[in-house]
C-alpha cells in the first residue's frame, strides 16, 4: 500500500501541467436548425421501422421549420393518425390529424404522398 502511494505521488509529479484553457479553446457554433426535408426523411424512415412516436417528433420539427410545407403536414397528420387508431373514435388525437391533413391539403390541394424510400421534396 506504502509503495502505491509513492508510485502514485511520483506520477503526479512526472505529469507534465495541462495548458492553459485559454489557448485551446473552441468557437462554440451554435446547432443549425434540421431543414423540412431532412426531418421528413427521417420521420419516413422512423415510420417505416413502426416508431410513430419518433417519426412524430421528425414531422412535427419538419412543420416547425417549413409551416408550409404540405409534405410535413401531411405526415404529422397521418402518423398522429396511426398513434390515435386504437383509441376511441373520437378521440382529440384523430381530431388533430383531421386538422392536420386538411392543411395538408390546404397548402397544397394536389399533394399525394411519397412512402418510398429515399423521399424527395417536389
Amino acid at each position: 500500500m506504502l509503495l502505491s502511494a509513492m508510485l502514485l505521488a511520483g506520477m503526479a509529479l512526472a505529469m507534465p501541467e495541462p495548458p492553459p484553457t485559454e489557448a485551446f479553446a473552441v468557437a462554440q457554433v451554435p446547432p443549425q436548425p434540421a431543414s423540412a426535408e431532412a426531418e421528413v426523411a427521417a420521420g419516413l424512415a422512423a415510420f417505416r421501422r413502426l416508431r410513430f412516436r419518433d417519426a412524430e417528433r421528425h414531422f412535427q420539427a419538419a412543420v416547425e421549420a417549413d409551416p408550409q410545407s404540405a409534405a410535413a403536414a401531411f405526415y404529422l397528420a397521418y402518423t398522429v393518425y396511426k398513434i390515435a387508431e386504437p383509441k376511441q373514435p373520437f378521440h382529440p388525437d384523430k381530431q388533430r390529424a383531421a386538422q392536420l391533413f386538411a392543411r395538408a391539403y390546404e397548402l397544397d390541394p394536389g399533394f399525394e404522398p411519397v412512402w418510398s424510400t429515399p423521399w424527395r421534396p417536389r
